[in-house]
């Protein structure tokens, strides 16, 4: 079995390592502190480099690479914690090209290549069972507009988003439609996080939107939205396997540094042993991700890899990063030190797209249970 990467693969990784040293490093830490909580600069910098369209076709700009080509990129962009919406728009490219129209296709793809538009899902509904007043939903049509009021959760970049990809139940069936963030009747609210990341809480009061802004048809949402999450759950993946592995490095660079009992902690076999596991993991998670993208960018069935992936990403996002934390001591939650941003993003990153028992779950299904 050949595992070496294809010649325009190690471009693309050669280019990539290039910018993020470049114009990333050390840009989480500072974006952290921000109110848009990403770098716009280096945004459009990574949008000329084609990241958004690595999987989306040549006609509207894209690269039509395979998802193979796309993992790699998030995996270095996973190592310098690269801040911004880029999940969420890659995601959002790839409905569209799927799930649009010609014309929808050819108004929102383009600029969302080039990182002038910014879209992001907006799909997690609050639990009524949460809240004592209850959750007000609801969505009237007259003649070809459309009257939208609710909460959407966890919707990551919304405040610096242009539009949102909005799954509501219309007609007892899951749609999506395609909502502008400049609407009347739009609220966003920052919401507070532990990671370095932004999500926000949208409301939506009598938000009026053109029937021409559906994507694909009503009753597709389901569909669209499980192709979000197995989308966005191999993206995670691969964005953790980069950051865990960036870890890993820190925790092996200080271990041969630092020095209890006159002597460099690397040399203890209880520290030694743990790297070794740390190592293991992430090995692991790159291999089953790998899989999952060749098996998805050959069009074969991948769910249950995709699962498999995420579910194990989760368990090692958390067992990692807690070893980095612990190796480095007090040192590892100083916020002098890169660690805990790491550790935070982890965090994050564990719940993403689902957790280690929701992708269970999916491959027991796969497996016929």
């Amino acid at each position: 079995m050949d595992f070496d990467f294809s010649e325009s693969q190690n471009i693309i990784l050669h280019s990539a390592r290039t910018f993020l040293e470049k114009e990333v490093k050390g840009l989480a830490r500072k974006a952290e502190g921000t109110e848009a909580g990403y770098s716009p600069e280096a945004w459009h910098k990574m949008a000329e480099l084609g990241w958004l369209g690595v999987v989306l076709p040549e006609q509207f700009g894209g690269i039509e690479g395979s998802f193979l080509d796309l993992t790699l990129l998030l995996e270095e962009a996973g190592k310098y914690l690269f801040p911004g919406p880029l999940i969420p728009a890659i995601l959002s490219g790839l409905c569209i090209n799927g799930y649009g129209r010609a014309s929808q296709k050819e108004e929102f793809l383009p600029g969302l290549i080039r990182g002038e538009l910014i879209i992001c899902p907006a799909c997690v509904e609050p639990d009524p069972a949460l809240s004592e007043k209850g959750v007000r939903e609801e969505v009237k049509k007259a003649n070809d507009r459309y009257f939208f009021s609710g909460t959407r959760l966890f919707v990551p970049y919304a405040h610096v988003a242009n539009y949102l990809l909005y799954c509501t139940e219309l007609e007892k069936a899951k749609t999506i439609f395609l909502i502008p963030t400049n609407s009347p009747g739009v609220t966003i609210r920052p919401l507070e996080s532990i990671a370095c990341d932004k999500l926000c809480e949208v409301k939506l009061q009598q938000v009026e939107i053109p029937e021409e802004n559906l994507l694909g048809k009503v009753g597709l949402g389901d569909e669209i939205l499980r192709k979000i999450n197995a989308w966005g759950a191999l993206a995670e993946s691969a964005y953790i396997t980069g950051m865990l592995a960036q870890v890993l490095t820190m925790t092996v660079e200080y271990a041969k540094e630092r020095q209890q009992f006159e002597k460099k902690i690397g040399s203890f076999q209880a520290i030694q042993h743990q790297c070794a596991d740390m190592a293991t993991d992430i090995d692991r998670m790159k291999f089953l991700t790998y899989q999952a993208a060749l098996r998805l960018s050959q069009d074969l069935p991948s769910q249950k890899e995709i699962s498999m992936a995420k579910a194990l990403a989760s368990e090692a996002s958390r067992r990692v990063s807690l070893l980095g934390v612990k190796i480095h001591g007090g040192m590892g939650v100083s916020e002098e030190h890169d660690m805990q941003l790491y550790f935070r993003r982890a965090k994050a990153a564990e719940q993403a797209f689902g957790d280690a028992d929701f992708h269970r779950e999916i491959v027991a299904t796969e497996l016929g249970l």
